[in-house]
């Protein structure tokens, strides 16, 4: 999950796409065809690698060329403005899918065969993140948000995972009061709020909340008192500096036992065990309400794979998307970033994550809210100042007016 950047505007997205794919999509050395896949997963550029390499040997007449700047949602939005636009795009099922979608910017696949081996949820939520009926990219890998737990530590204090938002406040009050850090936090990046609140807000707002909002029957606010009063309780049992702490910080920390707990996705996993491979932790939903039963983890599409319309190699780029749909190699991606796949039959075994399996199983799921917020609201840098003030008035006051303002230019 990464922070939704502002988009740049529509007419000028739109005019860009009339000179057609820039960027160097020229023969490479030695007459091959050089295609450029550009992702913003930087923590999965070593599994593309390996991908990579394995398709060049099976198809030497192309070259892949790998890109992943940091702020790459920024980068390529500037890049599009500019008609520079990547041959194969991966980026998550957002707002800025969303806005590129409508566009222009990638192929239309509504009838690409790949579809049928997709989890029909994840098709879904592209269609209604974008509010379109067709689809212009295949999901490729899910993420979940939970509460990553040391195991030792649960061991050691006596605890067994809650399943009630009371029974989660009362592991943490017993883990503070033996003297440990339940949560670390890591509010200096301002996304990182963000994994939290989208459990909260997804957990509390209800299913039709963007309808009822859209509809304008509701205010933007409205629905998220309960998420904003509960994320100002989680920051109560967190640790000294956590406005001082930023995300590679909270890895390093949470995997050397300094919390018990970590509010964060699993695309964390990989990048805990990196600082400590013998860690011993799982992960397990965040319990929003009293009702077991209501507990539904947030899931979304992570990465999605999409051609541009305008690419000069639309069949070599789709030759890669292929490629990297297989099931052999969609497994390995998920394998070695510990995340899901949003294809049908291929399962995660990593035993860190086997507590989510059973609400993958029986569809007690829901999508990141964030993915739905337009441009213009800013809720994560909203946060950092509802963590550090607790006023949840305030805030809520804020996301309002923000709202408004989007609503406004519309």
């Amino acid at each position: 999950m990464k922070k939704t950047i502002s988009l740049l505007a529509t007419s000028v997205l739109s005019i860009s796409l009339l000179a057609g794919c820039g960027g160097d999509n020229a023969e490479g050395q030695n007459g091959k065809v050089k295609i450029e896949f550009f992702h913003y997963k930087r923590e999965g550029m070593d599994t593309f690698d390996k991908l990579i390499e394995k398709f060049e040997g099976e198809n030497p007449n192309i070259d892949v060329e790998q890109t992943s700047p940091p702020e790459a949602t920024t980068v390529l939005r500037t890049r599009v403005s500019k008609s520079d636009i990547p041959d194969v795009m991966g980026i998550g099922g957002d707002i800025t899918y969303k806005d590129l979608a409508e566009t222009g910017v990638f192929t239309d696949v509504s009838n690409d065969t790949n579809l049928k081996s997709i989890q029909s949820a994840y098709v879904q939520m592209l269609k209604d993140v974008s509010n379109q009926d067709k689809t212009y990219a295949i999901p490729y890998v899910a993420n979940a948000v939970g509460v990553i737990y040391n195991k030792a530590i649960f061991k050691d204090l006596g605890l067994e995972i809650p399943k009630t938002w009371d029974g989660f406040m009362d592991v943490a009050q017993k883990v503070k009061d033996a003297g440990q850090v339940p949560f670390y936090n890591t509010y200096k990046d301002s996304w990182t709020l963000l994994s939290a609140f989208n459990v909260l807000a997804a957990n509390t707002q209800g299913e039709d909340f963007y309808t009822q909002l859209n509809d304008g029957k509701i205010l933007a606010g409205e629905r998220y008192e309960d998420a904003a009063e509960k994320m100002v309780a989680l920051s109560d049992y967190g640790h000294n500096n956590q406005q001082g702490v930023g995300y590679n910080d909270g890895n390093t920390a949470f995997a050397n036992g300094k919390s018990a707990m970590y509010l964060q996705g699993i695309w964390a996993i990989p990048e805990i065990k990196k600082a400590n491979p013998d860690i011993d932790l799982g992960v397990f939903p965040l319990p929003v309400t009293n009702n077991p039963e209501e507990t539904k983890v947030v899931s979304g599409v992570d990465l999605l794979l999409a051609t541009a319309a305008s690419s000069k190699h639309p069949e070599e780029a789709q030759k890669f998307v292929d490629f990297l749909l297989r099931e052999e190699n969609a497994k390995q991606y998920i394998d070695e970033q510990n995340a899901f796949s949003a294809l049908e039959g291929i399962t995660q075994d990593d035993p860190s994550v086997a507590e989510l399996k059973e609400s993958f199983e029986k569809g007690a799921l829901a999508d990141f809210p964030d993915h739905y917020i337009p441009n213009g609201v800013v809720p994560d840098k909203t946060l950092q100042t509802l963590v550090m003030d607790k006023d949840v008035d305030a805030f809520l006051e804020k996301i309002q007016k923000d709202w408004e303002k989007v609503q406004s230019r519309q």
